[in-house]
């Protein structure tokens, strides 16, 4: 089955008009892209935008063949013309199937908001999913047989790939297509392709033909991670993103609670609000354990709270104990930690600060948190195959 992407941008288009913001300003040439539309084997066209007739041409197609015109989603936008011999467009009622004179059969799937998918399958067998802007399948059940290819809204509905995945949908082999791109991705291609690779997924310039079923490397998800970053510089919401197509994920919260601290207390209802309803969270520093066992992606939040823990059970703030065993108790247990994510099964992406290039602190403590704090970035850094650094919101990959 050939599919040939005529548009692979938002329903208003990337650049959008009139927008002044710096992804719009910057998305010339190959990297704009027209309201997402699909040509299937000449046969049938998934989403009329204006210009597909132009753009099938362009790619080196036509429209003459067409049998079926079938949307997704409510075109709120000017009027499209048909263009001259193309069947009237429509959509298919939830559940139903269509079978066109090309041998391709059409169940529309249905979404959790306004719009339908397409379940394509080709004459041979080969399977399409293809879903609306902002859309997910609803009421998936477990044990569905993968699809060749899913072309969806990965970055505006990450979850939508969680729950294929959670219901085998998406398997291992699944070529997972990002279309219906907007303006959400600050830096452009570049971090549009490392985010989407953290998903499984992957972009194509307008104009792209793909054959379903044929072998695609897909992108390979690293096992390890070490997101690193000062304060408030985005390095959670960073770690977040890198599992949020993932169906199960436990949370690692270093912090534990902290006693009539209101503003304490906000920070962490702020992080389980943003966080999907699917992933568990553990408050625990006890690490070594949970990366022995099998299981979902772990998210550790954070290193440096996991090491003033550390710190508090041996004593090491204080400068006498310190020197009487308190150091070597706590190399031995960042030894454990780190020795636990050298041999660990699972993935997993820990979060920690990074530390040692603002004002040096005032106290030997302090002084002793700092250095500490680096050793361990370090030595659990050796042990990830993914490293990035992230600064006012954008990562710098160190390592991949």
């Amino acid at each position: 089955m050939e599919l040939t992407l005529l548009g692979t941008g938002a329903p208003a288009g990337l650049p959008r008009p009139d927008c002044p913001c710096a992804v719009c300003a910057t998305a010339r040439g190959a990297s704009a892209r027209a309201a997402t539309a699909l040509l299937v084997d000449g046969a049938l066209l998934l989403d009329l935008t204006p210009g597909a007739a132009l753009a099938a041409a362009r790619a080196g197609h036509s429209l003459v063949g067409v049998r079926q015109v079938l949307l997704t989603h409510p075109h709120d936008g000017p009027a499209v013309d048909l263009p001259a011999g193309l069947p009237a467009a429509g959509r298919v009622p939830d559940g139903r199937e269509l079978t066109l004179i090309s041998g391709h059969r059409v169940r529309a799937v249905s979404m959790d908001n306004p719009g339908t998918g397409y379940e394509v399958t080709s004459p041979d067998g080969e399977r399409l999913l293809y879903l609306p802007p902002g859309g997910a399948p609803a009421g998936l059940a477990e044990g569905l047989a993968a699809y060749e290819m899913v072309v969806g809204d990965v970055v505006g509905r990450p979850d939508a790939i969680a729950r294929l995945r959670a219901s085998g949908a998406i398997g291992s082999t699944t070529d997972v297509v990002a279309v219906h791109l907007d303006h959400d991705v600050p830096g452009g291609a570049p971090e549009l392709a490392r985010r989407l690779a953290a998903a499984g997924a992957r972009a194509v310039p307008d104009g792209t033909t793909l054959i379903v079923g044929e072998y695609h490397a897909v992108p390979d998800l690293p096992r390890r991670t070490l997101v690193t970053g000062g304060a408030r510089s985005g390095k959670s919401l960073e770690a977040e993103r890198r599992l949020e197509t993932f169906p199960e994920v436990l949370y690692v919260a270093t912090g534990g609670g902290r006693e009539g601290d209101t503003e304490w207390a906000s920070r962490v209802w702020l992080h389980r609000e943003r966080r999907p309803g699917s992933w568990r969270t553990a408050e625990t520093c006890d690490l070594v354990p949970l990366l022995a066992e099998d299981g979902p992606p772990l998210l550790i939040d954070c290193l440096s709270l996991w090491l003033t823990d550390a710190m508090d059970k041996v004593g090491a703030w204080d400068d006498a104990t310190w020197d009487t065993g308190g150091e070597d108790a706590l190399r031995e247990r960042v030894a454990e930690l780190v020795a636990a994510v050298r041999t660990t099964s699972r993935t997993v992406v820990a979060v920690t600060n990074e530390v040692g290039s603002g004002v040096v602190p005032a106290t030997a403590s302090g002084r002793r948190f700092r250095d500490e704090l680096g050793r361990l970035n370090a030595a659990f850094a050796d042990e990830c195959e993914h490293l990035l650094l992230v600064v006012a919101g954008q990562a710098i990959v160190l390592r991949s």
